[in-house]
């Protein structure tokens, strides 16, 4: 056993729920480790320590001040000023101002915007409807775009594919021997030699 496994162990040697095999390991290596031995004897001593000390009981006054009474709800003396404003700093108050001004501020765009005739319910529900339709709208396009996009990158692999199969033909024409192009000229029947007639 190393120190370090046996500095994990010491807790648990201390606290007497370390298994017996265990138990004789690290006692065997703290009998030949003088600084895990030294470790060991400053836990057993702190623990000694604190099972000397006597508990405390807090009084009832206590703890009925620290849940009821924070110094934070201390009460403002004097001056209606100061009891507004103590009111105004209460935590649930402040959220819900907080919350009232969000919600104002999302809504306020719209408020010019709202008449009596779009709270009947054949208006709300025909704007729910509209919504609905404007969204399907939206989804069916997005996806007949999307299978036009495969389309097209199937098909550019199947040229790809095509143009890797066939062998590339080459660049330039090759220059064909000036002999191929003459024109043939007949010789004149005079000039021709003897033993051959045209």
């Amino acid at each position: 056993m190393n120190c370090a496994e046996a500095e994990i162990l010491i807790g648990d040697y201390l606290d007497g729920t370390l298994a017996s095999a265990r138990r004789a390991e690290l006692e065997v290596h703290l009998n030949g480790c003088p600084g895990c031995a030294e470790l060991a004897g400053d836990g057993r001593s702190a623990l000694e320590f604190m099972e000397r000390a006597a508990d405390v009981e807090p009084p009832p006054e206590l703890i009925s001040r620290i849940l009821f009474d924070p110094p934070w709800h201390k009460r403002p003396s004097g001056g209606w000023l100061r009891k507004a404003f103590h009111a105004a700093l209460q935590p649930k108050l402040a959220m819900g101002m907080a919350l009232t001004i969000l919600s104002f501020a999302m809504i306020m765009p719209r408020v010019g915007r709202f008449t009596a005739a779009d709270l009947q319910p054949t208006a709300v529900w025909g704007g729910i409807e509209d919504r609905f339709y404007r969204i399907w709208a939206r989804t069916e396009k997005f996806y007949n775009n999307l299978k036009f996009i495969y389309q097209i990158q199937a098909t550019l692999r199947e040229w790809q594919q095509q143009t890797q199969e066939t062998p590339t033909a080459p660049a330039s024409r090759p220059q064909s021997r000036i002999e191929d192009r003459r024109v043939p000229i007949k010789t004149p029947p005079e000039a021709a030699p003897a033993g051959r007639t045209e």
